[in-house]
């Protein structure tokens, strides 16, 4: 007996003394990856959270949503997961801003229930409270979104997605659903959601726009609450390698003219002109019940299958703000900065995804046709801290400005025209001294803009994130090219010739980029109008 409870008592003090060791390896491995974790959260902080483009401050973000402007605060709402990085049960996030460009996030505005998740829609202020929801002469915003049911998709029904109403009576900070929702029930469309409205003053109704699989549906409604069917559109017109989605219709004047034509903004997935997520826009006119596409832009559709607001694979759902005054007169757009191709597997972890800069649209009648133009809004220039300009410059001094003035580039707007061109490759690099680069430009051998990530920085994460270079037809031969570039830590924003082409792509270089340079074969064309601009944010 006493050599087995020696034995035993020795068993015990082993055992304890390897749970102690073990223990203490435990909590050290525990703590070496928390550790890390800190490590690589503050360098994806540091290296990654963009300067000036909206982010939110954890977890999923993709659709903007609700966007409205009331007393001198721009609203954006937006698809989000508040539990985890990728994307989950939706809510409706929130961010308030003077001025489109600094953001404050607010308290989580829609959350899912019973009747589904929150996916995407829009919101309008009510001026002459035709909802009724209206109390003691406060006017009320009212959000239409499309709820999700995910037990019903589950289940293998159609009818799983449908409108539904929220109103507010504090300027958009809190919500009351509807409780006789929802206003519009799924007439058997299995993709049937996104809904955009807009008030159409030459009838007195409400017009929604709504995604319906391949196509996009018109409905009208005197209150926000009764809606009729009235016609639909684009079953065989424009783009459809993929679902359509997140339609948006607003009437817009013709710059430089008197006159009113209406846009059909429709965002596709996939089926982008360089792979995955993008969107498409129609011109035309809209007569209360029928959007009747522009003749001459159906001219455009025929020859390029689609017209495209962004060929640039990040720049997608994005919609238009409601109620801006007509005394500021603008169409002011923002859309989501990223792509359904590799949007889960970008390297940021505490965050993921953010918003393009705010922009204004402009139509403009040119010999090919309508062309939707876009251009950041002016807003963002009053951040500017630093201004460098130059009537006339060569290549190499252009290159010693930048590298030698203490320039942030990740906090950049470079504005130049290219004059003197010829039939050669034009290429503006950004690079840094781990050898990422990122370049762009117009290639006049081929008559196409592009946007080479390949080499700028960590591109492994996903197949398709830089499987190849991103490209778009220009006109024949250009010899003359406005250029302006918005650089971020981890995005590029190019528009050519005032807007009328843009490219919008993400990259995630391993250390800033801090140097540039135009490289060509080339070397009798001229740079003219030279503006450098570095944004100071607090």
């Amino acid at each position: 007996m006493k050599n087995k409870k020696y034995y035993y008592t020795l068993f015990i003090l082993t055992v304890a003394l390897i749970f102690a060791t073990t223990s203490c390896k435990q909590n050290k491995t525990q703590n070496d990856t928390e550790l890390v974790i800190s490590e690589e959260s503050q360098k994806e902080e540091t290296l990654y959270r963009p300067n000036f483009h909206f982010t939110p401050k954890a977890n999923w973000m993709n659709d903007p949503n609700g966007m409205f402007y009331l007393n001198g605060k721009y609203h954006l709402y937006f698809q989000y997961y508040p539990d985890g990085n990728v994307w989950g049960p939706m809510h409706w996030g929130h961010a308030i801003s003077k001025d489109m460009v600094t953001w404050e996030e607010q308290p989580i505005a829609l959350y899912p229930d019973d009747l589904g998740y929150i996916f995407s829609g829009s919101a309008v202020v009510d001026k002459n409270n035709t909802s009724g929801f209206g109390k003691d002469g406060v006017t009320p915003v009212i959000a239409i979104f499309t709820y999700h049911n995910m037990e019903g998709e589950k289940a293998g029904k159609i009818d799983f997605q449908s409108q539904a109403i929220a109103y507010s009576l504090d300027e958009g900070m809190t919500w009351a659903k509807y409780e006789e929702n929802p206003v519009i029930p799924n007439p058997g469309i299995k993709d049937f959601r996104d809904p955009k409205v807009v008030w159409d003053e030459t009838i007195n109704k409400w017009i929604m726009s709504l995604a319906a699989g391949n196509k996009i549906m018109f409905y009208s409604s005197p209150n926000l609450k009764d809606w009729t069917f009235e016609s639909e559109f684009g079953e065989n017109l424009g783009a459809h390698g993929g679902v359509w989605e997140c339609p948006d219709l607003f009437p817009i004047q013709v710059d430089g003219s008197d006159k009113i034509k209406w846009v059909l903004i429709v965002s596709i997935n996939p089926g982008g002109p360089n792979g995955g997520s993008a969107t498409q826009y129609f011109v035309g006119d809209f007569d209360g019940t029928r959007f009747i596409l522009d003749e001459g832009f159906s001219g455009q559709l025929q020859d390029k299958n689609a017209v495209w607001l962004d060929y640039g694979r990040d720049n997608y759902a994005g919609v238009t703000w409601s109620n801006i005054p007509k005394s500021d007169g603008r169409r002011l757009f923002i859309g989501w900065m990223s792509n359904w191709d590799y949007a889960r597997d970008v390297p940021t972890f505490k965050w993921r995804s953010s918003m393009t800069t705010a922009r204004e649209l402009k139509l403009k009648k040119n010999e090919y046709g309508f062309n939707l133009q876009s251009l950041p809004v002016n807003e963002l220039f009053s951040y500017a801290s630093k201004n460098i300009q130059k009537d006339s410059i060569n290549s190499n001094e252009i290159e010693g400005l930048l590298n030698k003035s203490d320039i942030n580039f990740a906090k950049l707007n470079l504005r130049f025209k290219l004059k003197d061109l010829k039939k050669e490759k034009y290429s503006l690099l950004f690079f840094n001294k781990v050898g990422d680069t990122l370049s762009l430009g117009l290639n006049n051998l081929e008559n196409e803009f592009f946007i080479n990530r390949q080499n700028s920085g960590e591109v492994d994460f996903s197949e398709k994130f830089a499987s190849k270079i991103s490209k778009v037809k220009a006109s024949k031969n250009l010899q003359e090219l406005k250029v302006q570039i918005v650089l971020d830590k981890t995005s590029v924003e190019v528009f050519y010739n005032e807007g009328e082409t843009v490219m919008t792509e993400l990259f995630f270089p391993k250390q800033p980029l801090e140097m540039f340079s135009i490289i060509s074969n080339d070397e009798t064309f001229s740079i003219e109008n030279l503006n450098i601009q570095e944004f100071k944010f607090k």
